[in-house]
């Protein structure tokens, strides 16, 4: 009987390998000659829909809100069609697919490097190490940002003969420009990893920093051919901490932070981006310096066209995108693949995240170019049109007219706020982290307003030609005289909610408006609407952040009081 079943067995086995091989076969032979399944349009929409909707009403919500604003307000109010309108509703189409694309190609490509390196760097590398690849980090970073293209746009609509030296930074130097603005970055992200190592405050940091800001600012002012860089390089802090910039650095610094074992305080992770928006104004301002007497001896020469013209055309879209973001992604990979020695996972995943950003940022360049920057421009020249500018004959009456501009200016500023998702996200963040007692709908409402107020003000700068720094110098003078009496977790809040509120969309938005308003009231320059949109939400934050202090020994103290 046993000879039987072990017999048995093994003629089951055999047949079971003659049909498993039979099976192959047939399989193998149906992979040959099956017809492979194609999937027709509709099949592709159902994939991707879901998938992309989520991503695009982000976008959506972002841009629309903004962009049907200004041109309502030109077509109701200013009483004047948008010119161009269907290029301008398809550049908007494109700038709301490219940031679509790029965010999500960040989130696949770029923030796994960034994350990876801000944790295990501090552990395998030492000081002078740390420092220089977060000096590198940074100012690789700031090439990459969707809207450090716009400075190459502006320089044609600077007036060369009123404004010689920004008109010679913009026009003959763009490069220059650039690269002072990315190593100006560098030396923040540097500096910040040393107060995080260090355990520094960011108080003392903010103080002399603005400081010495504020004392160029106040030096540059004096020199008439000089003055006018001032917004530029003040605008420069508030273009630098967008989409690309704040995410790597942020996770390159908590990271630091971590290993260093800086993480007891709830908002010890904030710091970062208030440093990278107080070094670029420093920088160009230099920068300024440095150029000015070849500014005044090529204003002295015969007129000439700008050495880089504007770029256009989708294979100039290609290569911006190629130098901005490859560059900084190698980078990223050698540190980790050759200093950190770990391999790289998912690259097939990561290099889809990379292409996505590639193809994010050529969409939204040339978005930019069509959409964004002529809405802006034309808002900028019709806006004077309410009140007359310079003595014309006005839409409305005088006051009237400049109430409604400046109405507008806060609307924007105000409206524009509340669509950036970054504040969103934020406001989430704070609201955790302190435990509700800074809601998150308080700190929204705080940056908004401020940065609504900071618009309002750059705009009556530029109508009245009023030199930059008179508001400048007394708006950083109350911040810091507000930093020095607030605590440390409010002062690190208030300092970089300035930074999540200038966005790839409000930038060129906001600068091509100011210059295209600067030209129609024929002042000196339009830059520093920015500028005074930035060191709002640091007062307003600043002083919302003092009232809950106030309000909680208020309740303190009477707990004390009834208790004996």
């Amino acid at each position: 009987m046993e000879k039987r079943i072990r017999y048995g067995d093994y003629l089951g086995h055999v047949r079971a390998r003659q049909i498993a091989i039979s099976y192959n076969q047939v399989t193998a032979f149906d992979a040959r000659h099956r017809r492979r399944p194609r999937l027709r349009p509709r099949d592709l929409y159902r994939l991707l829909a879901p998938y992309a909707s989520v991503r695009f009403l982000e976008q959506f919500r972002a841009v629309i809100p903004v962009t049907l604003f200004l041109a309502l307000f030109q077509v109701l109010a200013l009483k004047s069609d948008v010119d161009g309108a269907e290029g301008i509703v398809f550049g908007i189409g494109l700038v709301m697919v490219g940031l679509m694309l790029f965010m999500e190609g960040l989130k696949h490509g770029l923030m796994p490097f960034s994350e990876n390196i801000g944790h295990l760097m501090p552990q395998r590398f030492s000081l002078a190490a740390v420092l220089g690849v977060a000096f590198v980090l940074g100012a690789a970073a700031t090439f990459a940002e969707p809207a450090i293209g716009a400075l190459k746009t502006l320089g044609s609509l600077t007036d060369r003969t009123q404004a010689p030296v920004l008109h010679y930074l913009l026009n003959h130097r763009p490069a220059a420009l650039v690269y002072a603005v990315a190593t100006a970055v560098g030396l923040a992200v540097l500096v910040s990893m040393l107060r995080f190592m260090g355990g520094w405050g960011l108080k003392k940091l903010v103080v002399w920093v603005s400081l010495a800001c504020l004392l160029l600012t106040a030096w540059l002012a004096r020199d008439p051919n000089l003055a006018p860089v001032i917004g530029l390089a003040w605008d420069c802090g508030a273009i630098t901490t967008g989409p690309v910039t704040v995410p790597v650095v942020l996770a390159l610094g908590i990271g630091v932070a971590q290993a260093a074992g800086r993480e007891e305080n709830a908002l010890a992770g904030f710091g970062i981006v208030t440093l990278a928006s107080l070094f670029p104004p420093l920088m160009v301002m230099l920068l300024g310096v440095w150029y000015a007497d070849e500014a005044m001896a090529a204003v002295a020469a015969p007129a000439v066209g700008a050495v880089v013209a504007a770029s256009s055309g989708l294979a100039d879209g290609v290569l911006a995108a190629m130098r901005a973001i490859v560059p900084l992604t190698l980078l990223l990979w050698l540190i980790q693949r050759f200093w950190l020695r770990e391999p790289l996972r998912n690259a097939s995943y990561t290099l889809y995240g990379i292409a996505l950003c590639v193809l994010g940022m050529m969409v939204f360049n040339i978005g930019l170019a069509e959409g964004l920057a002529p809405l802006g421009s034309q808002t900028g020249d019709q806006l004077s049109t309410a009140f007359g500018g310079q003595g014309g004959e006005g839409l409305y009456p005088y006051w009237l007219g400049l109430g409604l501009a400046l109405a507008f200016a806060l609307c924007l500023g105000f409206g524009a706020t509340l669509a950036e998702p970054a504040l969103n996200a934020l406001g989430t963040t704070v609201q955790n982290l302190t435990d509700g007692a800074f809601r998150k709908t308080t700190l929204i409402y705080a940056v908004a307003a401020g940065v609504g107020l900071g618009t309002l003000l750059g705009v009556l700068k530029i109508i009245f030609n009023l030199p930059l720094a008179w508001l400048l110098l007394p708006a950083y003078g109350l911040a810091l005289l507000l930093t020095l009496v607030a605590s440390e977790e409010y002062v690190n809040l208030a300092w970089d909610s300035a930074g999540v509120t200038t966005g790839p969309v409000t930038v060129p938005l906001v600068l091509a408006m100011g210059l295209g308003l600067g030209r129609a009231v024929e002042a000196v320059e339009g830059f520093g609407i920015l500028a005074m949109a930035s060191v709002g939400p640091i007062v307003s934050v600043l002083a919302v952040g003092l009232w809950i202090q106030l309000r909680e020994r208020i309740y303190q103290f009477d707990m004390a009081k009834a208790e004996t």
